[in-house]
């Protein structure tokens, strides 16, 4: 059976268990990082040397990295569904999912742990304004993407929806000042009623 570490407040973690969810797969999660430990330890480190989450063992075989991982689940279970058919249609929603890592997580970041990981009165809410704003600007790229589209790919939700929806559920969780983004918006709303979301994704914020 697919064994997953991490914990399960990680927003990277929960990429993994979300796809796991959409196509099926059966799994033993494990917990690692931040207060389970764990991923500093020898063994751990011998398998990941980032010393980080998620990790999966498939049989005897490793990979880390959450978009890496959502990658191959999607490859081997979802050919055709959450892995599109052809290469230029994967191309348009892994370019997505590398803008995660690039263009909003970095921003989305620092206001999440300043708001939810930080002690009120340590709070550098100039960084989160800051911060704030970069991620509108970032959304408002994705909600042009979005116009006429159900999901990022089009009609279809797929692995690129994945690590934008997990930041999407951070971002209309945090108690900020947020435009109106109707794309967005709606596309939203559509995970949320997606079972695999709801169990994986829709936990509270710690």
């Amino acid at each position: 059976m697919l064994k997953i570490y991490g914990r399960r407040n990680s927003i990277n973690v929960q990429k993994v268990l979300w796809c796991c969810a959409e196509l099926n797969i059966p799994h033993e999660r494990i917990d690692a990082g931040m207060a389970f430990g764990l991923n500093d330890t020898p063994e751990y480190l011998s398998k990941n040397p980032n010393g980080r989450v998620p990790m999966i063992e498939d049989g005897d075989w490793v990979l880390w990295e959450s978009h890496a991982i959502v990658r191959y689940l999607s490859g081997v279970h979802g050919l055709g569904t959450l892995w599109p058919g052809n290469p230029r249609a994967f191309a348009e929603i892994d370019k997505w999912m590398d803008w995660f890592h690039t263009t909003l997580e970095p921003e989305l970041r620092v206001a999440f742990w300043q708001l939810i990981r930080t002690p009120a009165d340590k709070r550098d809410m100039a960084a989160v304004d800051a911060a704030r704003l970069r991620v509108i600007k970032a959304l408002t790229i994705l909600d042009g993407q979005l116009a006429g589209k159900e999901f990022i790919g089009g009609t279809a939700f797929t692995m690129g929806d994945i690590p934008l929806g997990v930041a999407a559920y951070r971002w209309f969780g945090l108690d900020l000042e947020r435009p109106q983004m109707r794309n967005v918006e709606s596309w939203y709303r559509r995970l949320t009623e997606r079972p695999a979301f709801q169990q994986h994704v829709m936990i509270p914020l710690t």
